[in-house]
């Protein structure tokens, strides 16, 4: 009898773990749950990663745009200062040529002097904006530099405007730009506004010239 309980006991204890093992088995299977040992697995989610894309998209365009700025605008500051460098010496070459003709004393080619005189202007007022952007002028002195020039104040005015073109070229202050003495800035700040000066009185003389010779010509020319 002894045994025979003992025996049944057994048979009971194997059949309650067969049972809770099957128990175990369909609980993990019936979750879905990853095999033991490992661990659960990371939280994808596809908005955070499109996010933190278009996060570092947006920084690349950023930086990109920057530079393209960048570039522009020195881009752009090369071609002005070109230009400019075009503008000043071809204002010189415009002037040697007034003084050859003065020094061979050869008779004033009125058409000629027109037409230089009307590029000195054009020249000249194009670095205006660059060098003196808010110049206001005397309107008293304006009248008078407007008075238009006779056959025999021609070549007074031509001589002058070379002069106020020698006087601008040679400034210390155009020549010496890039060495600017921190002891000299006084003298040199009494420079630039000479060149100032000596710019728009070439702007209001080779302007003067040009109408000048415009009614010397129409005079010459009527019947």
């Amino acid at each position: 009898m002894r045994c025979d309980r003992l025996f049944i006991d057994l048979v009971d204890r194997l059949a309650a773990a067969l049972f809770l093992v099957a128990i175990m088995a369909n609980a993990a299977t019936g979750q879905g749950g990853p095999p033991g040992g490992l661990g659960m697995p990371g939280n994808n989610n596809p908005k955070i990663a499109t996010q933190e894309r278009e996060i570092r998209e947006g920084r690349l365009r950023s930086a990109e745009l920057n530079t393209t700025a960048e570039n522009t605008n020195q881009q752009r500051i090369e071609a002005t200062l070109a230009k400019m460098k075009e503008d000043f010496t071809r204002i010189q070459i415009l002037r040697n040529q007034i003084a050859r003709s003065l020094l061979a004393k050869t008779p004033i080619e009125y058409r000629l002097v027109s037409q230089q005189a009307e590029e000195i202007n054009k020249r000249s007022n194009r670095l205006k904006m660059y060098m003196v952007p808010r110049a206001t002028g005397d309107k008293e002195n304006d009248k008078r530099n407007l008075a238009i020039l006779g056959s025999g104040d021609m070549t007074s005015a031509l001589v002058q405007l070379c002069k106020l073109i020698d006087g601008f070229v040679e400034n210390p202050a155009l020549k010496n730009a890039a060495t600017i003495d921190a002891q000299r800035l006084d003298n040199t700040k009494m420079d630039k506004a000479k060149a100032d000066r000596d710019l728009l009185s070439i702007i209001e003389l080779s302007n003067r010239i040009q109408k000048s010779v415009a009614k010397l010509v129409g005079q010459n020319t009527s019947p």
